[in-house]
């Protein structure tokens, strides 16, 4: 399992998301531009040992208004070849040095940890604890799916779409990934989804749906 190094960042991982938030065609804005705080989340490991993976959530506003954001992220030793587009920023870790942050629908890595957490052949991990899973994470897939590659990604008003092929489907299959969190939304039908919690402004806890698995590719 991943090791998590308490450690400083610089820029912050929080600094870099005020900056790139704006862009995001789901990004809703606010008065007085972002200030993404971290509500909740998760980890996921790379066999491989090399890429860090985090589904964050952040909260950006106060009050009625605030909105909370998923944002999966990946963290790298070296640039991601070919996706310059998905860099969020680098950052100076204080142990790793130089990381290039990366909106990881647009990773490989992510993805397929993502379709294995699905399918059962990963487990969700605590966002700031070492070598601990996270119960309160829940996902599901039917049927259940061979590994999966990413194909393509496309953007939408709430969430983006990242469309897999499974090595024994005929059809792809699209993992919407929400960006825009609603507590109690389920994500309507689908193969399977993964629902998460989240922290409400006035401590309470938020559930909802992170990701749902379509069928339907063009859906």
């Amino acid at each position: 399992m991943a090791v998590i190094h308490h450690t400083t960042m610089q820029p912050t991982k929080l600094e870099l998301l005020a900056e790139w938030l704006p862009g995001r065609p789901w990004y809703t804005g606010g008065a007085g531009g972002p200030s993404p705080a971290k509500t909740g989340g998760f980890r996921l490991d790379d066999p491989a040992g090399e890429v860090g993976i985090e589904f964050m959530a952040v909260t950006d506003g106060a009050g009625p208004d605030a909105v909370t954001y998923l944002v999966p992220m990946t963290y790298r030793g070296a640039p991601l070849e070919g996706a310059e587009h998905a860099l969020i920023g680098t950052s100076e870790h204080g142990v790793l040095g130089t990381r290039w942050i990366y909106d990881g629908v647009h990773d490989p890595v992510l993805v397929e940890r993502l379709h294995a957490l699905l399918a059962g052949r990963a487990e969700a991990q605590a966002q700031s604890v070492d070598n601990t899973t996270d119960p309160t994470v829940a996902a599901s897939l039917t049927p259940s799916g061979a590994e999966a590659e990413l194909v393509r990604v496309t953007e939408g008003a709430d969430h983006t779409d990242v469309v897999v092929r499974e090595a024994d489907a005929a059809e792809p299959l699209t993992l919407r990934v929400r960006r825009v969190l609603r507590d109690g939304e389920d994500g309507g039908q689908g193969r399977g989804r993964v629902t998460a919690e989240w922290r409400l402004a006035d401590g309470t806890t938020a559930r909802g749906a992170f990701t749902v698995a379509l069928a339907d590719a063009g859906r």
